[in-house]
């Protein structure tokens, strides 16, 4: 019997992020797992897509700025001379990671050298965009007792599209 996408199955999909012109901007082609209705490692728009579908089958969600990421916070975008920044982030796309007082972490990217200025911003870089999943389910099976313990998949570095 064909397993279907239900809740507690293991669930293998590969993805495709694409912005509102269509464009690719994030793939995986190597498989992303998850625990279905269990681990909230999707967004749910995504896991009620893909409810029911059996390996082989795809599904595109597409998700408001608000329904994803949210709007860009002006208070995590900063602005600083180029020289108060080390060499190695005085690059468009590199994400130097800050610790505050507290000791929490937070990683940013670099998306603005000009007029003697770095511009950092700490905002999902998908914030304010409508994006699209497309989302091919590659492979499921039963959970072990040990995943529905665990409340999730745990094993290697997977992301979490969420």
């Amino acid at each position: 019997m064909t397993q279907k996408v239900e809740k507690n199955k293991v669930v293998s999909v590969t993805y495709s992020i694409l912005d509102d012109q269509g464009q690719v901007v994030e793939q995986s082609d190597v498989p992303v797992d998850y625990l279905h209705g269990v681990d909230g490692r999707l967004f749910p728009q995504v896991e009620q897509a893909l409810e029911g579908k059996q390996v082989g089958d795809s599904v595109d969600v597409t998700l408001s700025p608000e329904e994803a990421f949210g709007q860009p916070d002006p208070a995590l975008i900063f602005v600083d001379d180029l020289e108060n920044a080390p060499p190695e982030f005085r690059v468009i796309g590199a994400r130097p990671t800050f610790e505050n007082e507290s000791g929490e972490s937070m990683e940013m990217t670099v998306t603005k050298i000009e007029d003697g200025k770095i511009t950092i911003d700490g905002n999902h870089p998908f914030a304010g965009k409508t994006i699209t999943f497309h989302v091919t389910v590659v492979g499921i099976r039963d959970a072990t007792p040990e995943e529905l313990a665990q409340r999730g998949v745990h094993g290697g570095d997977t992301p979490t599209l969420h």
